[in-house]
């Protein structure tokens, strides 16, 4: 057993008995930081125009302040932008978090000295709840991967500008850096598959123990390491037993990724933004990711069917209930108010409060009055492909097909396997059967004959990563999305059909 496993249970301890402190009656602590929040801010321009001083709770903080999203948000973010100081929280920002908007184009999220602890104790207590819970810490001894965007920083009036994840590799503990993979070298060299390669040249022949990122990108660091060794993962890294991951939902990729590994190994996941280290799976018995409600964020959660009205409700902790769906606001200690991360997400207990991401609020499809949601079609592929064994999947999107040429209008579900079915059409109607299981108004669709049922559309092999390579996306953190309630990305995949 190496000094890092061994120092790393009593850490771990300690950090268990102090999330449990907070985790079991929230509330309080969630309060208390409202009051820090406004406290601190209320001499930024922000604060000053929103009234922060006359803030005593929340019922004064929602009359006072409205949700926004980026676009909404943008005026204040851009003085910042400028170098101008104490404009969202005080003084100026330590980073700003670059990342691509689909309507705001690059977006600039501040990150402040404050709000550091937050990306970087989330993950590293992440990974201390399953020392504590399992006594398992060997994995610590060994080479670690964070498969990352580049950690080289441009400036912004001073301020350093960059990927998130390339941010948060320059503050990883320095006891973890000696094991850390890649090298910085490798880990600035922007072409996705040149700096693949270099990675694999520099771990192919390491005892990798961890390794980090999300799903579909690891499948093809895996894929290419078998590729050059004719191997499972598992016999290239013995003692690969961690595999943490966030983003997005693992259960689409699990099969194939364990398959690849060639056993199955423990995994951790995590729920990273740019906005704040929101959640993490805490246990390895339970369902749902355990939301960090002592973190410097204030948390509030729209019911998504009022999220789009003109005076949507906005819960604090104590008035949410299991099993809704929500979209989440953040109120920060990097001077986010109000803001709307764009993420939905699902209450499976509250005791403590855990949670599973559901979807994004404008991904969907409601071409028709749907309103098919990320969790839906993912909870349908995972029940079908459980049906069909044979089958494995790369990856999937989905969307509406209005004006087809003939016949009833569709969802075209745009599928690159890895392992096809053995029999395609039960495949698409075993899919479609539980898509309509789990949104009523899909099956009243279907039943009324207002749509027919999907349509699958088969893609060739690295479909996804030659579309992601098009828009300069390859890599990183960057992520199809799982549902179009038009036909862009559906158009540009059609072009990589095989006929």
């Amino acid at each position: 057993m190496g000094i890092r496993s061994i120092l790393a249970k009593p850490f771990a301890a300690y950090v268990a008995s102090q999330t449990k402190r907070w985790s079991l009656n929230p509330a309080p602590f969630q309060h208390n930081t409202l009051q820090y929040l406004t406290g601190e801010a209320s001499k930024t321009q922000f604060g000053r125009d929103h009234q922060f001083s006359a803030i005593k709770n929340h019922e004064d903080f929602k009359k006072n302040v409205p949700i926004r999203d980026y676009e909404e948000l943008k005026p204040y973010v851009e003085e910042v932008v400028k170098g101008k100081p104490d404009i969202l929280w005080k003084g100026k920002p330590a980073y700003f978090a670059k990342t691509s908007g689909t309507t705001s184009g690059t977006k600039y999220i501040p990150i402040s000295k404050e709000s550091i602890p937050n990306h970087i104790n989330g993950a590293r207590n992440a990974l201390l709840s399953y020392v504590h819970e399992t006594g398992k810490a060997a994995f610590l001894d060994g080479g670690l991967i964070f498969l990352s965007g580049s950690p080289e920083l441009d400036e912004k009036a001073g301020i350093k500008t960059g990927r998130l994840s390339g941010i948060v590799n320059h503050h990883v503990p320095g006891y973890l850096r000696s094991n850390q993979k890649p090298s910085y070298q490798t880990n600035i060299i922007e072409d996705w598959e040149e700096k693949l390669e270099k990675i694999i040249d520099e771990t192919i022949d390491t005892n990798m123990t961890l390794i980090s990122g999300i799903p579909p990108w690891a499948q093809m660091y895996f894929d290419r390491i078998q590729a050059r060794t004719g191997k499972k993962i598992k016999d290239v890294f013995p003692n690969f037993s961690m595999f943490v991951y966030g983003g997005v939902n693992f259960e689409p990729y699990r099969a194939k990724l364990f398959d690849t590994i060639g056993k199955k190994i423990d995994s951790i996941e995590t729920y990273p933004a740019s906005e704040g280290f929101i959640a993490y799976q805490d246990t390895q018995t339970e369902p749902g990711l355990l939301l960090l409600l002592n973190a410097g964020i204030f948390f509030e959660f729209v019911p998504t069917e009022e999220y789009f009205s003109a005076n949507p409700r906005r819960l604090n902790i104590e008035e949410v209930e299991v099993g809704k769906n929500y979209a989440v606001i953040i109120n920060s200690n990097a001077g986010l108010w109000g803001y709307s991360i764009g993420d939905t997400i699902k209450f499976v207990s509250k005791n403590p409060y855990r949670i599973v991401v559901t979807g994004r609020i404008k991904h969907f499809i409601s071409a028709f009055g749907e309103h098919v949601i990320g969790e839906e079609v993912e909870k349908a592929m995972k029940r079908t492909l459980e049906k069909f064994p044979d089958a494995e999947i790369v990856e999937f999107t989905v969307a509406p097909q209005v004006t087809p040429s003939g016949g009833l209008p569709y969802h075209e579900w745009f599928i690159e396997f890895s392992k096809l079915p053995s029999n395609i059409d039960a495949f698409s109607l075993e899919l479609d059967k539980h898509m309509r299981d789990l949104n009523v108004y899909y099956d009243d669709l279907i039943s009324g004959n207002i749509l027919r049922t999907l349509r699958i559309t088969s893609l060739p092999k690295n479909a996804f990563i030659d579309y992601m390579k098009s828009l300069g996306k390859l890599g990183g953190q960057n992520k199809v999305p799982r549902l179009s309630n038009d036909r862009k990305i559906a158009n540009e995949l059609h072009k990589l059909i095989v006929k």
